[in-house]
């Protein structure tokens, strides 16, 4: 059967098979309303046996029951039609839920394909050499950009290098040559229109006057 409707155009199928489910729906309802009429048939076949009962009349009250023994049978024979009916309507409506399934997953499966194709291996690999030849020629460009050119280009970076530890070598022992010089005294705040009173010299130490002597007696 999948094979017969797979084979088909799918708007075909849609139609086909929801065409098929009007009809069965259609002879669903017929069947529903002549069990309808024949219960009623039936229900009016006991009625009437009872009356019949009641009036002593047996053979009319068997003959009612008879019709609405056939009856029943022919409500039996409807109920195992509509049973066929529903059983149908299930496998169609399976089919077309399996054939729109299939459809859905054909059309997932090109389009998959489709992306695949436009976005294949060969045009990753392709791009990828592409961005790592710019990304190289970038770098070539800026290494041109920051070498020296002109009179700069011909300055020995090893020469300069040396001259620089010269003359750090120079600093440094000129600072060990020279002599420790003390630290400037603090000025004081003068007020305006204040004259700064003279520092009164230092009174001299046993020590300095000895110093003084005993140069004293040298230079004579």
């Amino acid at each position: 059967m999948f094979s017969r409707v797979f084979g088909k155009p799918k708007q075909e199928i849609s139609n086909n098979a929801l065409a098929t489910l009007d009809k069965l729906n259609e002879t669903l309802e017929m069947l529903e309303k002549k069990e309808n009429v024949l219960l009623k048939k039936a229900g009016a076949e006991v009625e009437k046996a009872k009356e019949f009962t009641k009036g002593k009349n047996k053979k009319a009250a068997i003959q009612c029951l008879k019709r609405k023994r056939l009856y029943e049978q022919q409500i039996e024979q409807l109920g195992n039609f509509q049973l066929r009916i529903h059983d149908q309507m299930i496998m169609l409506e399976g089919a077309k839920a399996t054939t729109e399934t299939v459809d859905a997953l054909r059309t997932g499966a090109a389009a998959m394909k489709a992306m695949q194709k436009a976005t294949n291996i060969d045009d990753v690999d392709k791009t990828m050499d592409e961005i790592n030849e710019q990304t190289e020629n970038m770098k070539q460009i800026q290494e041109a950009l920051s070498t020296p050119i002109g009179a700069a280009a011909d300055f020995d970076e090893d020469e300069l290098e040396a001259e620089l530890e010269e003359l750090e070598s120079a600093e440094l022992e000129e600072q060990l040559l020279q002599p420790a010089t003390t630290a400037p005294a603090a000025t004081s705040y003068v007020p305006a229109g204040r004259q700064p009173t003279r520092p009164v010299p230092a009174k001299p130490t046993p020590e300095e006057d000895e110093l003084a002597a005993l140069q004293a007696e040298m230079a004579l």
